[in-house]
């Protein structure tokens, strides 16, 4: 009994000792974040000496240049660029919008062509409009009212969801598939409500896809305002004969060379075991892309200089990864995946950050349930930094495709209920970002990786799902 008791009285003394020590390191990432932290200041740079960063474009490749700079600059022991074909598509002049109730009598609304849309005829088209509020109403429409029109997708983000992320999921496929929906049943263009659940006159851009169709099938795609969308939406009611009128000029060319950022601390003891943290460093064109997704990148690229600077040795590799290619074809993350693999690199856990620099509230895991049951035992470390959500979800969509059977997969989940405000929009710009919220973020992210390099994964344990 009491060689039990005495058992129990040390295994909790370590247990309390090592404890202590994790939460000492915490506060030394967290007080340096928040003092000597260099995440702000590098977005500074990405967003307004070099701005939104499109793939294929100049800047994207000049924030590639920058990024791989800094990273030169923290003393890593590896710093090097990942080649990736992008896909190039260009936005040309400005679009422009007008609804007409009757000849002579228009308004114009904000608008922007979705991305890897096609331009319309050089003059503009003008067309009726059939107003539907998803792709299930569009496919019990009749075809015969739907050939040669315009079709005006107009179902908002549910904002009974407390989570923006779920009404942004459950609106979003009328986005990335309404043009070819519509296409096949003849209609000659779309205008898509934004995905933002605030009304106000930002046009939100983001992916399209034309599936199969050929390109001389293919009919171009617009995202309206959502303030434009509820005066079109109200003007349709009381004058379903009301015309749009749509003008826009991109155009989409052949893939271009591109690369992913990559930075690594070898592993002291295991440096076979590999660990990611990373965002994807391109973004949309319309602002400077500071949430969507500099705000990712450069705490990811923290996370390293917060454990130099604090004086910790890894005892596995860590590596950054700036992913290219994410908006429109998450091209860097299957092709670092696929490179992983051909290497046959074991990949251990992997963190992504591209939910924008708004004040961190935990993190979501994609993981077997005895590495749940773990890092919930961690939980009350962040609690002293107002940190409470650990739970079971989504990661990431870079990190996605390293997915296998044991490897820890998790997510930054910042405050989500002002990023849709800014995603994919003009307004997706430095000022928007609050330089303690982004450092607080990073100290988080550096502080898990801290807690997964030193204590690895549960090993020979399965996800479930």
């Amino acid at each position: 009994m009491k060689k039990a008791f005495l058992i129990l009285f040390l295994s909790l003394s370590i247990l309390g000792q090592a404890q202590s020590a994790d939460a000492e390191q915490i506060d030394k990432l967290f007080k340096t974040a928040l003092t000597e932290g260099k995440a702000y200041d590098w977005l500074n740079h990405l967003s307004n000496q070099i701005g939104g960063r499109l793939s294929g474009s100049v800047q994207a490749q000049q924030a590639v240049e920058y990024t791989k700079a800094q990273l030169d600059s923290l003393g890593l022991d590896r710093v090097w660029l990942q080649p990736v074909m992008v896909p190039k598509w260009v936005r040309g002049t400005p679009e422009f919008a007008y609804f007409e109730t009757s000849p002579g009598l228009s308004t114009n609304v904000p608008v922007c062509a979705l991305g890897g849309s096609v331009a319309t005829p050089i003059g503009g088209l003008k067309a009726g409009l059939v107003e539907v509020t998803g792709l299930e109403d569009l496919k019990k429409m009749d075809p015969d009212k739907i050939k040669g029109k315009i079709v005006f997708f107009n179902r908002p983000m549910d904002p009974t969801l407390i989570s923006t992320f779920d009404a942004y999921s459950g609106c979003v496929d009328q986005r990335y598939a309404g043009a070819a929906e519509a296409a096949k049943l003849g209609a000659v263009g779309v205008v898509v409500r934004s995905m933002n659940l605030r009304l106000d006159d930002y046009p939100h851009t983001g992916s399209m896809s034309y599936e199969d169709l050929p390109v001389s099938d293919r009919i171009p795609a617009a995202a309206i305002s959502t303030n434009g969308a509820e005066i079109l939406s109200t003007t349709l009611k009381l004058n379903p004969e009301t015309k749009f009128y749509l003008r826009q000029n991109c155009k989409q060319f052949e893939d271009v060379e591109s690369f992913n950022v990559i930075g690594e601390i070898k592993g002291s003891e295991f440096p076979n075991e590999v660990m990611v943290v990373g965002g994807h460093l391109d973004s949309w064109d319309l602002g400077d892309g500071s949430h969507d997704d500099g705000a990712g990148c450069v705490q990811s690229m923290d996370v390293l200089r917060l454990l130099k600077k604090t004086g910790y040795r890894p005892k596995r590799t860590i590596r950054v990864v700036l992913f290219m290619n994410e908006e429109n074809g998450l091209r860097g993350g299957n092709k670092y995946a696929e490179v992983a693999q051909s290497k046959n690199e074991r990949h251990i856990f992997a963190l992504e950050s591209d939910a924008g620099g708004f004040t961190p509230r935990g993190f979501s895991f994609d993981c077997s349930e005895a590495n749940l049951e773990r890092v919930q035992e961690w939980k009350k470390l962040f609690e002293p930094y107002l940190i409470h959500l650990f739970e079971k979800g989504y990661s990431g969509a870079d990190i996605g495709p390293l997915k296998n059977n044991e490897m820890v997969l998790a997510g930054l989940r910042p405050d989500s209920q002002r990023y849709f405000d800014h995603h994919h929009a003009e307004n997706d710009t430095f000022e928007h970002v609050n330089k303690r919220e982004l450092e607080l973020g990073a100290a988080s992210m550096a502080s898990l990786v801290y807690l997964f390099d030193k204590y690895g994964i549960i090993p020979g344990t399965k996800i479930k799902g």
